[in-house]
């Protein structure tokens, strides 16, 4: 996951918006978002080479969502998958705040990530780059790509505007807009990208909200709404090489016990 959008209770309809784009080698085998079939009630795609996910839901309202941290030269092939901390959540029954503070004393056996968790009534955030341990998050709009939450790279400061902005329009179709939104492929300029140890022309490439980098981009964008009454509705969009559709998957159901 390369972008991440959250909105919690921000939105008259929804307790939770949810965008995002998982950014990949395009030859890392992957598996679209579906229900699980040795764990039913998960609904997440899966990373064929490492195991876990990065982006996954539950009927009964648990939601994480995972992005690396981009820092070349750092990466310790023998660390466990980043991955399976999304699949752990989704399989656990403990309250997103247990969670991370848990995770939070065990994060450096990990490559860098950055982490939000949601339980159905609190949302959660821990990154072992972020220095600050874990922490609850209040009602709010929030925008994580391959840093800290809310680092106002190009991407996450517009993507951010462009979300509120989506939300703002009291019309039907917020799960198209969204989309829209997800596949704005504008580079940033070269005076306001972040210096994360990459050549230049890569921090550019990689600067869009959509992706097409060579041999690297956006891989699937996916849009998760959960209304006030526990319906909910997710949509994965795939793409190959150069942004091109590979497929789409959608599911709507009511959160058990809503």
């Amino acid at each position: 996951m390369c972008l991440l959008l959250l909105a919690l209770e921000s939105h008259p309809a929804f307790r939770l918006v949810v965008a995002a784009n998982r950014d990949e080698l395009y030859d890392r085998p992957a598996a679209a978002a579906a229900f699980w079939r040795e764990n039913p009630a998960i609904l997440a795609g899966r990373d064929l080479e490492a195991g876990g996910t990065w982006l996954g839901v539950t009927l009964d309202g648990r939601f994480a969502a995972l992005t690396n941290f981009r820092e070349p030269g750092k990466h310790r092939p023998d660390a466990p998958s980043r991955g399976r901390l999304v699949e752990a959540f989704l399989r656990e029954k403990t309250s997103a705040v247990e969670y991370v503070e848990a995770l939070s004393r065990r994060e450096h056996a990990y490559n860098g990530f950055s982490l939000l968790v949601w339980d159905g009534s609190s949302l959660a955030y821990c990154s072992n780059r972020d220095g600050s341990g874990s922490r609850v998050l209040n009602p709010g709009i929030f925008g994580l790509s391959n840093g800290t939450l809310d680092e106002p790279w190009p991407k996450v400061t517009s993507a951010k505007k462009l979300l509120a902005t989506a939300m703002a329009d009291p019309g039907h179709g917020l799960q198209e807009r969204l989309f829209v939104l997800l596949g704005d492929r504008n580079e940033a300029p070269d005076d306001v990208l972040p210096s994360t140890g990459l050549p230049v022309a890569w921090e550019r490439a990689l600067s869009p909200i959509f992706v097409t980098a060579d041999r690297h981009g956006t891989r699937c964008s996916t849009v998760f709404l959960l209304d006030a009454e526990g319906r909910a509705a997710f949509e994965e969009r795939s793409f190959s090489s150069g942004g091109r559709p590979a497929g789409r998957v959608e599911f709507g159901f009511n959160l058990t016990g809503a």
